[in-house]
């Protein structure tokens, strides 16, 4: 990938790095870019609408993640991946990354070198500190720090994080997180809270929500309330209607909505982002909505085979899309509207085909990009996807059944003529 000195001048890493390809492209532009690449995938399926910018796109990035790694000419480094690759390239700051979280990890790897905590070999499974990742609350300022062990042992535990929070005293929590295993996954299954609650909190949607470690939460906070204020509004709820929020996570969507809904069923596979979830609705005194953990389609089906009503689904899927399985639930539910957030709109581009195709009664009505992760190339879609009334076709029903009868009572007359 060509790299030209613009590109460097904003940031010296930009080539290897691969992640910020519209670096040297003026806002304004990137926004037309990904509006084109919309209407390009999904312009077919329905109207695409003006896409929703922001009015400052630098640092927006809430979730920070640094891989260690152990250089010979400059010692312990901390930075990200070459793409492609697991070759770490050091950084110090990013133009989309919370300020403040870069300068905890400048800070954590000063003070490693201190405490003689050796970075982790992937190779030789040799070393301590495999990953620091930083959580920071936009509204509640809220900043949680989760130190990626290789061991569970962290020597001068005590010490370290006193000259971590006299460096930074508005670090609310450290976590440490063990990852003992040869594998890509950065957080592990065991943990332990060594200062403060453990967790963040942070207010989104005007709604108060619980962020643990493990946890999905939008990286983009201020983009995220544009996003689900979208999203609701698609729903067109009137506080008469049953709501599922599949793929749930921690609740964030259903909860948004809840005050307009009559009642809201959350459902997730992640057992962790479930309890998250249900002490998320209690903090937010919310009473008509409950939590399950389960498969979001099978849940469906049994819905389905219940002869249980729906009017809304919101889905949120992974990059990798929904399955044919989980749209095959949403046809055997057939709920009035779908609301689909996409963050890849070729595997939405993909899902709209099958869901199209297998249910004709369903059309998509609208189409919303939001620039989510500005100076990248992704874009994020909310789409709205309704089950379409048979008025017309039951006129048509009424009118064919009139003329057979018309129809039916000339034979009828012409046989009695006859006799």
């Amino acid at each position: 990938m060509a790299v030209n000195k613009k590109e460097e001048k904003l940031c010296p890493v930009a080539k290897k790095c691969g992640g910020c390809r519209y670096l040297d492209v003026p806002y304004d532009e990137q926004l037309r870019k990904k509006q084109k690449q919309t209407e390009k995938l999904l312009g077919r399926y329905g109207k695409v609408k003006a896409i929703i910018g922001m009015e400052n796109p630098k640092h927006y990035r809430n979730k920070v993640h640094a891989v260690f790694d152990f250089d010979k000419r400059t010692g312990m480094v901390s930075g990200i991946y070459q793409e492609g690759t697991h070759q770490v390239v050091p950084v110090e700051e990013c133009l989309i990354e919370n300020l403040e979280a870069d300068h905890i990890i400048q800070s954590i790897r000063r003070l490693a070198k201190s405490f003689k905590y050796k970075a982790y070999d992937e190779d030789t499974g040799y070393g301590l500190l495999r990953h620091v990742l930083i959580r920071t609350g936009y509204h509640s300022g809220e900043i949680m720090v989760v130190l990626v062990l290789a061991s569970p042992i962290l020597p001068s535990k005590n010490n370290f994080v006193k000259e971590l929070c006299k460096l930074h005293p508005e670090i609310t929590t450290i976590v440490v997180n063990v990852n003992d295993k040869k594998t890509s996954m950065v957080l592990g299954e065991k943990q332990q809270v060594i200062y403060g609650k453990g967790y963040i909190e942070d207010s989104l949607c005007e709604k108060l929500f619980k962020i643990s470690p493990k946890s999905f939460y939008q990286v983009n906070p201020v983009q995220t309330e544009k996003l689900y204020g979208q999203a609701v509004a698609y729903a067109e709820l009137t506080g008469k209607e049953s709501v599922i929020d599949a793929y749930c996570g921690i609740g964030t969507i259903g909860i948004a909505a809840s005050d307009k809904a009559a009642k809201v069923i959350g459902v997730e596979l992640n057992p962790d982002a479930v309890r998250d979830a249900v002490v998320n609705a209690r903090k937010n005194g919310i009473k008509n909505i409950d939590f399950y953990q389960n498969d979001a389609g099978k849940f469906m089906l049994q819905l389905a085979e219940a002869k249980e009503s729906v009017d809304v689904v919101f889905m949120d899927p992974p990059r990798s899309g929904s399955s044919e399985a989980f749209l095959d639930a949403v046809i055997a539910l057939k709920p009035s509207r779908v609301v689909y957030i996409s963050c890849n709109p070729e595997t939405m581009a993909r899902d709209l085909q099958y869901l199209l195709q297998k249910e004709k009664k369903y059309k998509v009505e609208e189409l919303t990009p939001v620039d989510m992760f500005p100076f990248t190339e992704c874009v994020e879609v909310c789409g709205l996807i309704r089950l379409q009334k048979e008025k017309r076709q039951e006129h048509g029903n009424r009118k064919d059944g009139n003329r057979r009868e018309r129809n039916t009572g000339n034979r009828n007359r012409g046989k009695r003529n006859t006799k």
